[in-house]
C-alpha cells in the first residue's frame, strides 16, 4: 500500500464541535497562548483530576484543533505560535468533556486504524490500539496458508460484532480482491460501519499488487530519468515495504539508487523511505527514529 497524505491547517470537527459555552473550568492563566504551554496546562488539570493519560489525552485535543493527528507531528513552529482565541476556546470546550471521563476518541469525533481514518460515535464500541496486531496476524495466515476464495478470487471474511468496521475495512483495504461480511447486533454499530465504509478510498487505489510493489517499483524505475545526480525520492509505503524496496534496489545496480534512511510513524512502524540517486549502495540504510515506541492511546 503507498499512500500520499496532503494536509493543511484547520480545525477537523470532532463529534461535539465547539458550542462556545460561558462555562469556562480551569481556563489557562493569561498570558498562556502557546501550543506547548496549553498541552502542559490542561495535563496538569487532567492529572489533578485523575483523568487516565494525561498528557496524551492534552496533546490529541490540542493538536486535533491545529489540524493534525498527533502533537509531535505539528511543524515545530506551531508548538510556539501564539494560539488564538478561537482555538483556546475550542481546545478548552474539548477538554471540559475529557474532565467528564470521555474517551479521546469520541471527543475528536475519528481515530485511525491500520491507515484508515474512522469515524467514531457513541455508544459504539473504539478499537483497541492492540486490535491492529489481530489484523495484521490474519494478513499473515491469509498471505501464507490456502483460503476459501470468492468469486473474485479473494478470501471470504464474515466479521462478528464490527463495532466501527474498523477490522472489516482495515482488511479490506489490504486484501481488495476479498469479500466481507460485517454483521453486529447494534443499529449504532452497522450505521457507524456503512458511513465508514462510504467514507473509505477506491480500493483500487490502494492495490499495489501481489507484494504491494507494483506502483512503488514503477516509480523506481522511473526515477533515474527525472532525477538529478543526487536527488531524492521520499515514500510513505506500508510497514512491510522497506525491507523489500531494499532488496529490490539492490538487484536493480543500473538504476543507481540506494535506500539511505528509513524513518518510522508515530506508532513505531517503519513507514518513510528516503531514497537517493548516487553511486553504489554502500551498507545498510539508516532508522532514522531508532527505538521509538508506539504512541499510547487514551482510553
Amino acid at each position: 500500500m503507498l499512500r500520499a497524505l496532503l494536509f493543511g491547517p484547520g480545525w477537523r470537527r470532532g463529534i461535539w464541535g465547539c458550542s462556545f459555552s460561558s462555562w469556562q473550568p480551569h481556563q489557562p492563566p493569561a498570558g498562556l497562548l502557546s501550543a506547548t504551554e496549553v498541552v502542559s496546562h490542561w495535563a496538569a488539570v487532567f492529572e489533578e483530576k485523575g483523568i487516565p493519560e494525561a498528557r496524551e489525552s492534552s496533546e490529541y485535543i490540542v493538536a486535533h484543533v491545529l489540524g493534525a493527528k498527533t502533537f509531535q507531528s505539528l511543524r515545530p513552529g506551531l508548538w510556539t505560535q501564539p494560539l488564538t482565541p478561537w482555538q483556546l476556546q475550542c481546545i478548552q470546550e474539548l477538554s471540559s468533556y475529557r474532565l467528564q471521563r470521555m474517551p479521546v476518541q469520541y471527543i475528536l469525533g475519528e481515530w485511525d486504524f491500520q491507515g484508515l481514518n474512522l469515524k467514531m460515535a457513541p455508544p459504539v464500541f473504539i478499537p483497541r490500539p492492540e486490535t491492529e496486531e489481530l489484523v495484521e496476524w490474519v494478513l499473515e495466515e491469509v498471505t501464507q496458508g490456502p483460503h476459501v476464495v470468492g468469486a473474485e478470487g479473494g478470501p471470504l471474511i464474515l466479521e462478528v460484532g464490527c463495532g466501527s468496521g474498523a477490522i472489516s475495512l482495515s482488511l479490506l483495504s489490504r486484501l481488495p480482491q476479498s469479500r466481507v461480511t460485517a454483521v453486529d447486533k447494534g443499529e449504532a454499530a452497522v450505521c457507524l460501519t456503512r458511513e465508514n465504509a462510504q467514507r473509505y478510498e477506491d480500493p483500487v487505489a490502494l492495490d499495489g499488487g501481489e507484494e504491494g510493489m507494483d506502483i512503488i517499483t514503477h516509480i523506481l524505475a522511473l526515477a533515474p530519468r527525472l532525477l538529478k545526480d543526487s536527488g531524492n525520492v521520499f515514500l510513505e509505503v506500508d510497514p512491510q515495504h522497506p525491507e523489500l524496496v531494499g532488496s529490490w534496489l539492490q538487484s536493480q545496480p543500473d538504476l543507481s539508487l540506494h535506500l539511505v534512511a528509513v524513518r518510522r510513524d508515530f506508532c513505531g512502524r517503519p513507514r518513510f523511505l528516503h531514497i537517493k540517486r548516487s553511486g553504489p549502495q554502500r551498507g545498510s540504510p539508516v532508522d532514522a527514529w531508532p527505538g521509538r515506541q508506539p504512541a499510547r492511546v487514551p482510553g
